[in-house]
């Protein structure tokens, strides 16, 4: 019993290892295949390890400040990001488009606005309301807008959207 289980064992194991076997037909044809043809000598292919990338997903932004008063920690009535569809993809075809941080009232003095895509900022803090994306890839994107005081975040609106390229191998880039 345990000479037929340790011969089991050791035939899944050799079948579990996806060897890959090259050789010439009678045409002149180069064929590649994982199974072992008969009649023909074939030369196993050695394959090197295959490339991995390990993605790492931005971290969360830290919490809002909490302060007391209702103004300190809210001080626009509204925050919103324009320039972007609500509910349809952006066609973007080389991947440049602009958005704007919408403030009721308008930024106050000593604010400043930061633009985070995927939670990486995209430029430093500035008073300008608007910014540029270049180059910003095809797929669905997180964009946030931040008012700072400081280092402080004040307020904070985000939109997920999704942007629609021409694919490199299209007929139309032709």
């Amino acid at each position: 019993m345990r000479t037929a289980l340790i011969s089991l064992l050791m035939i899944l194991a050799t079948s579990a290892t996806a060897e890959i076997y090259k050789y010439t037909d009678d045409k002149g044809n180069t064929v590649f295949t994982n199974q072992l043809p008969d009649g023909v000598v074939a030369d196993e292919v050695k394959l090197p390890p295959a490339n991995t990338v390990n993605i790492k997903t931005p971290d969360m932004p830290p919490p809002l400040a909490d302060d007391r008063q209702d103004e300190q920690r809210q001080p626009y009535r509204s925050l919103s990001i324009g320039g972007i569809p609500d509910d349809e993809a952006l066609r973007a075809n080389n991947g440049t488009f602009t958005v704007t941080a919408l403030l009721d009232p308008p930024l106050q003095q000593g604010h400043q606005v930061r633009f985070l895509l995927d939670g990486i900022p995209q430029a430093p803090a500035s008073p300008s309301t608007s910014l540029q994306l270049n180059n910003v890839d095809r797929g669905t994107h997180r964009l946030e807008i931040e008012v700072l005081s400081g280092e402080r975040v004040l307020q904070r609106a985000m939109q997920t959207f999704t942007v629609q390229r021409v694919h490199v191998s299209s007929p139309a880039r032709r």
